[in-house]
C-alpha cells in the first residue's frame, strides 16, 4: 500500500506531519523538493504540501488530482489561499489548529476502502426478552452470508456476548483495552486487533469488574466500524448511559424485543418512551405472550417486523457452548434471513 507524500523542507513542520501520521497509524513517504515527488504524486493517497514549497510545486504543473492539502504554520499569511490554488490543493490546513482534522485524514488515506456499513440497534424490552440472542444471531446470520460483521457489546452488566457465543476466551482486545482511545481509531486496526471467527469480529467486555463505556469510545468505535465493516449489530442495555445513546443516534434501525404480555409491553413501552428520544426508525420484533399480536403492537406503537418464538432448546444450546443452528429452515435463521432482507435490501 502506498504511504502519505508530504512536500516540504520546513523541518519544524515535517516534525509535526510525522507525529500526526504517527497518531492515525500512518508512515510517510517525504520529499523536500518537488523533482523528488514526482514518483510518488499520482501514487500517494494523499499530499501534504508544505506552504515553504507551494510555489516551487506549482512551477512544476503538477498533474491535477484530488487528496492534495496546503499546510502551513503561519495561519496569518495573506498569500496562503493563493498557494493553495496555485498548487491545486483542496483545502489549507493550518497548524497547530488543524491537528486533529489532518489526524483524520492521514487516517482516511489508510484506509482506501471504506464499506459504509450499517449500524442496527438492539435493545429488550425487559430482562430476558432475548435481545443479546437476537442480536448475536443476526451477527452470525450476516457472517455466514459474507457481510463483514461487527458485533459490539454495549451492557457494562450483561455478562459478554462474548460469552453467549461460546468464545469468552478468545484472544483479542475487549473494550477495557479501547476505552482509553481518544479521536478515531483505524478501521484496519480494530479488525486485527478483536477477536474474530470468519466475517464476524466481537467486541466484548473483561471478565470480572468493568466500567461504563465513554460516550467518545462508543463514538469511535461505530465510526471505524461504518467504514471496515459492512454491518455493526450492538446490544444495548436498557437502562440507556451516553455510550448507549451514542449508539441509538448513529443507528439505521433499532430492534426492541418485546414479550406479550402485560408487564412485558408496559415495561416495552417505557423503553421505547426513552429510545425514540435519540433515534427515529425503532421496530419491534415480539415474543409469544398471552396478549394477541395486534394488541400489543397498538400499545408499543411502533412497526412489527416479526416474531420471535420460544426455542426450548436455545438456551441449552448456548450454555453447552454451541452456536444456534441458524439455516434457512430454522426459525431463528429464517427470522434473521427476513430481518436481514428487509433491513438492509442493499447488502
Amino acid at each position: 500500500m502506498h504511504r502519505p507524500l508530504v512536500i516540504t523542507e520546513d523541518h519544524a513542520l515535517l516534525d509535526d506531519l510525522v507525529r500526526i501520521a504517527a497518531a492515525a497509524g500512518a508512515q510517510l513517504d517525504v520529499a523536500h523538493v518537488p523533482a523528488h515527488a514526482r514518483p510518488f504524486w499520482n501514487l500517494a493517497p494523499l499530499i501534504a504540501i508544505g506552504a515553504d514549497q507551494a510555489d516551487a510545486v506549482a512551477a512544476t504543473s503538477p498533474p491535477a488530482r484530488d487528496q492534495v492539502l496546503l499546510v502551513t504554520r503561519d495561519s496569518e499569511d495573506p498569500d496562503t489561499w493563493r498557494k493553495c490554488v496555485a498548487v491545486g490543493a483542496q483545502t489549507v490546513l493550518s497548524l497547530p489548529g488543524d491537528e486533529r482534522h489532518l489526524v483524520d485524514r492521514f487516517a482516511d488515506a489508510m484506509e482506501p476502502d471504506p464499506r459504509s456499513g450499517s449500524v442496527i440497534c438492539v435493545i429488550g424490552g425487559r430482562g430476558g426478552a432475548g435481545a443479546s440472542v437476537l442480536a448475536a444471531c443476526l451477527a452470525l446470520r450476516a457472517s455466514a452470508d459474507h457481510l463483514r460483521t461487527l458485533l459490539v457489546d454495549a451492557d457494562p452488566l450483561g455478562g459478554g456476548i462474548d460469552a453467549l457465543l461460546g468464545h469468552e476466551e478468545a484472544p483479542g482486545a475487549r473494550w477495557g483495552d479501547l476505552v482509553a482511545r481518544e479521536g478515531r481509531i483505524n478501521s484496519g486496526a480494530l479488525q486485527a486487533a478483536l477477536p474474530a471467527f470468519g466475517e464476524l469480529a466481537v467486541l466484548s467486555f473483561h471478565r470480572g469488574e468493568v466500567a461504563a463505556i465513554p460516550a467518545q469510545a462508543m463514538r469511535s468505535v461505530l465510526e471505524a466500524g461504518r467504514r471496515g465493516f459492512d454491518l455493526v449489530v450492538v446490544d444495548l442495555p436498557r437502562h440507556l448511559d451516553p455510550a448507549s445513546t451514542e449508539a441509538l443516534t448513529r443507528a439505521k434501525i433499532t430492534l426492541a424485543v418485546a414479550t406479550a404480555d402485560v408487564r412485558g409491553i408496559l415495561s416495552a413501552a417505557q423503553v421505547l418512551s426513552e429510545v425514540r428520544k435519540h433515534t427515529a426508525d425503532v421496530r419491534a420484533v415480539l415474543r409469544p405472550g398471552v396478549l394477541d399480536d395486534d394488541m400489543a403492537m397498538a400499545s408499543l406503537g411502533v412497526p412489527s417486523v416479526g416474531n420471535l418464538p420460544d426455542q426450548p432448546r436455545l438456551t441449552a444450546t448456548l450454555n453447552r457452548g454451541e452456536l444456534p443452528k441458524l439455516g434457512p429452515r430454522t426459525v431463528l435463521g429464517a427470522l434473521c434471513t427476513s430481518l436481514l432482507r428487509d433491513l438492509l435490501p442493499a447488502a
